[in-house]
């Protein structure tokens, strides 16, 4: 069989902030993109930190059964660098291509790509030459080319006159102060210019002739860097963009609204592929919504973090009704280190957020209340579904084999650089209330 060529195009913090999802956030290449293929409305990644999600993705389970517990550039590593994608992509034939971010080693010789473009940076400006130059010399097929932006993670690009921070609405969580319009307005910047590296790449693909028979996957690794967003278990930072477009169904502008999960993609690739499935994989292929044959392919999907800058054990279900989340540990207030420094953190802080209380659990009914604030795991009416969703959480710990329940802190490994939870900052600053 012909296989089609894979382009694995990927951001950093996008969360689903982006023109094709509803937002007042212009990305012309990307509402392109969803209008020639598929767009998954309530798509998660496994894991709301950077380097835990991209390998959630790229091995098909979750982080903890993966090993990359936290970043790996502080330290963190997958057990098996040979469940990576590209080992078993290599099995079918493809040629391996990274370009730009990777952020699931701290080396990116040890993945086992084939090929490593190494631009001079991580941003759209370096990474999509060298991307654009790769698909123009006639390259081996079929490949996968890996093309990670640091776009849009902090810090972010200076606003122009097209991001008017006075009519720029903040993310839902946050209130609307203007501080943090100013500060999505710089996030918008930000979207701007990955989307101009989108199209470019995209316009290589048609300008080379290999539109045709490339699939696109274009996603990011979890919800942007906000207070209440990234490193957080709701749909807030839990809920990534996804689109598909190419062979296999994944044309004509269609959306879905089934529940899905990063994990799904590397099944979904075996399917399509003709590839034999290997025996670590734990999502559902996706192939039967991109056939059309069902609404659905997950009851649930599942999420967790580990250590971002510092530990804070948690793990979460969320249905197509309710969200679950389960703190570890006896912590009741935040972790301020685990949100990224900026304007919208500071005004969490100077009203007080590194006191407020955080509860052991929680459960939020998504269709009555979407911002998740009304925690209804203490009131004696939702008793039966509190019980019913510790029941589904608990057995997919089992089922993955989860280090949590043995009772104890999930160790990191040696040397591995770990923030203290009463810091302040990822980098252990100090911010204060003004």
């Amino acid at each position: 069989m012909q296989r089609p060529n894979i382009l694995y195009i990927h951001s950093h913090d996008t969360g689903r902030y982006i023109q094709p999802y509803g937002y007042g956030i212009p990305a012309p290449a990307l509402q392109r993109l969803a209008e020639q293929g598929m767009l998954f409305r309530q798509a998660f990644c496994a894991n709301p930190t950077c380097s835990a999600s991209r390998a959630a993705l790229l091995t098909g389970q979750s982080a903890h059964s993966s090993g990359m517990l936290g970043l790996a550039h502080r330290g963190f590593e997958l057990y098996d660098y040979g469940q990576h994608l590209v080992h078993t992509l290599r099995g079918a034939g493809y040629h391996s291509v990274l370009g730009g971010v990777q952020h699931v080693a701290p080396d990116a010789r040890q993945i086992g790509y084939d090929e490593l473009l190494e631009p001079e940076g991580k941003n759209v400006a370096a990474v999509v030459p060298a991307v654009v130059q790769f698909l123009g010399r006639e390259p081996r097929q079929p490949f996968f080319l890996s093309a990670g932006f640091s776009e849009t993670h902090r810090a972010f690009r200076t606003p122009g006159p097209e991001q008017d921070a006075r009519y720029c609405r903040p993310p839902a969580p946050l209130p609307d102060t203007p501080e943090i319009r100013q500060d999505m307005a710089a996030f918008k910047a930000s979207v701007r210019e990955y989307d101009r590296g989108v199209g470019l790449i995209l316009q290589a693909l048609e300008d080379n002739g290999l539109a045709e028979n490339t699939l696109v996957i274009c996603t990011t690794d979890h919800g942007i860097a906000f207070p209440g967003m990234k490193c957080n278990l709701t749909d807030h930072g839990l809920g990534v963009m996804l689109i598909v477009r190419g062979p296999g169904g994944c044309t004509g502008g269609r959306v879905s609204d089934a529940l899905v999960s990063h994990i799904d993609l590397f099944p979904t690739l075996c399917e399509l592929l003709c590839i034999e499935p290997p025996d670590w994989l734990q999502g559902a292929s996706l192939m039967p919504l991109l056939r059309g044959e069902k609404d659905a392919v997950n009851e649930a999907v599942f999420g967790e973090i580990n250590y971002h800058a510092a530990y804070e054990p948690q793990r979460t279900v969320r249905t197509r009704r309710w969200r679950y989340v389960r703190r570890y540990g006896d912590r009741r207030r935040p972790v301020m280190p685990n949100c990224d420094d900026s304007p919208s953190k500071q005004v969490w802080v100077d009203h007080g957020w590194p006191e407020r209380p955080v509860a052991p659990e929680q459960l939020y009914d998504v269709v009555f209340d979407p911002n998740e604030v009304r925690d209804l795991s203490g009131d004696p009416a939702y008793a039966e579904v509190l019980q019913e969703m510790r029941h589904r959480l608990q057995d997919w710990m089992k089922a993955t084999h989860d280090p949590l329940l043995d009772g104890e802190p999930v160790p990191a490994p040696a040397g591995a650089r770990i923030t203290d939870p009463d810091a302040a900052s990822p980098e252990g600053k100090l911010i204060t209330a003004q």
